[in-house]
């Protein structure tokens, strides 16, 4: 039996469904991929001349150390999430969550709602949303909504435009409500209550099964959480283009890409 083929076993025999997606998720929306700095660098030609790689460009010292080139980066990914639509991967998922009787729920190390822009209702965002925000000083702990922020960047520079985004209460900075590399100030709240939730539904839910796109082993967030809620009954299906492999083969695993693997297996399920 190939491994769609057990993998469409599997959805089948599935009481609930546990999505757990990294960045790969994305990239058939059209996101760029930023594994590695040329990947990076092929989205964001100007940092290349910087020489500045994702992980620099991710850590929170540059909203105080420098502002500009920090909201320069997240606003622009801000603006680029909003416009982006969510692949039909998306809806695959959707539909095939929605006929099990224990429902659906994600787990995402993405910020980028691309979840919540298809349709879900509950997400839970482990490293946070780039739609909310926090301040920067800590005078609150208040995360606040995103809507209708518009951050001016000057595109040869990649650098934000003033007025910056600040917080309501102090007037001072505010900063993207994201777990960061290095970061010691995130207010993970938001995402703590998700997790929580997460964590309840899945204590009631039956015959679960696990499906985890586009999770790499640089950041594995999403592997181990995948991983860890597929212990029980080895019903984990892994799509990953470069990285598919299961420890102990303890679930399904595949060398390909999200959409392409959910429409051959909803295509192998309805033949």
């Amino acid at each position: 039996m190939s491994e769609l083929a057990r993998a469409a076993e599997l959805l089948d025999g599935a009481g609930a469904l546990l999505i757990c997606a990294g960045a790969g998720m994305g990239v058939d929306s059209g996101l760029p991929d930023f594994r590695g700095g040329e990947g990076f660098w092929r989205a964001y030609p100007p940092y290349a001349r910087l020489g500045l790689r994702f992980e620099e460009l991710a850590d929170p010292r540059h909203f105080a150390d420098d502002p500009e080139l920090a909201w320069g980066f997240y606003g622009h990914r801000l603006a680029l999430y909003r416009e982006t639509v969510p692949h039909e991967g998306f809806r695959l998922l959707l539909d095939i969550g929605e006929k099990l009787p224990g429902g659906t729920r994600v787990f995402t190390s993405n910020v980028d709602g691309q979840f919540q822009a298809a349709g879900f209702a509950h997400v839970a965002e482990a490293h946070g949303s780039i739609h909310h925000l926090q301040c920067l000083s800590g005078c609150t702990s208040e995360i606040r909504p995103a809507a209708g922020l518009d951050v001016a960047i000057d595109e040869e520079t990649m650098r934000a435009v003033p007025p910056l985004p600040s917080c309501p209460r102090c007037g001072g900075l505010a900063r993207p409500n994201i777990l960061m590399f290095g970061d010691y100030d995130w207010v993970p709240d938001r995402s703590q209550a998700q997790l929580d939730e997460l964590t309840a539904w899945r204590r009631t839910a039956h015959d679960l099964v696990v499906v985890e796109l586009g999770a790499g082993q640089a950041v594995p967030t999403v592997r181990r959480y995948s991983e860890l809620a597929s212990a029980a009954t080895g019903g984990l299906i892994r799509i990953n283009p470069r990285e598919p492999q299961i420890r102990h083969n303890r679930g399904v695993s595949i060398a390909a890409g999200a959409l392409e693997t959910l429409q051959a297996l909803v295509s192998g399920k309805q033949s």
